[in-house]
């Protein structure tokens, strides 16, 4: 079986609300057990506001270190899923089921061979 990482991206900014929030994370909850049932379900986590990211680049041989996320943009990666899949088109169908849920986009991207 292949590993592929299911990216959720989400809008910057501030958190909606609780009240938008809970329906959502009880979606979320619903597909996560659907995953484990199948087999499917590798790791998955959210993650903080990218305000709270360190961006390690090495230059002349040297680590620096800069607070505050890569890139600048209107969506950021808000959490992330890895998944085992018979095939792309399996692991699509989890992706589908997890935008599903979160209401937002979701990447699909196979690791590469060699990594599972």
């Amino acid at each position: 079986m292949q590993h592929y990482l299911l990216s959720i991206y989400q809008p910057a900014g501030p958190a909606p609300s609780p009240e938008f929030l809970e329906p959502i994370m009880r979606e979320v909850g619903r597909v996560n057990e659907e995953m484990h049932a199948a087999g499917a379900w590798v790791f998955a986590g959210g993650l903080h506001a990218p305000e709270t990211a360190t961006v390690v680049r090495t230059k002349d041989g040297e680590p620096l270190l800069t607070d505050g996320p890569f890139t600048e943009g209107k969506e950021v990666l808000g959490g992330l899923t890895v998944i085992r899949a018979e095939d792309l088109d399996a692991a699509l169908e989890w992706g589908r089921k997890l935008s599903r849920a979160t209401t937002l986009p979701v990447e699909v991207r196979p690791f590469q061979d060699g990594s599972h």
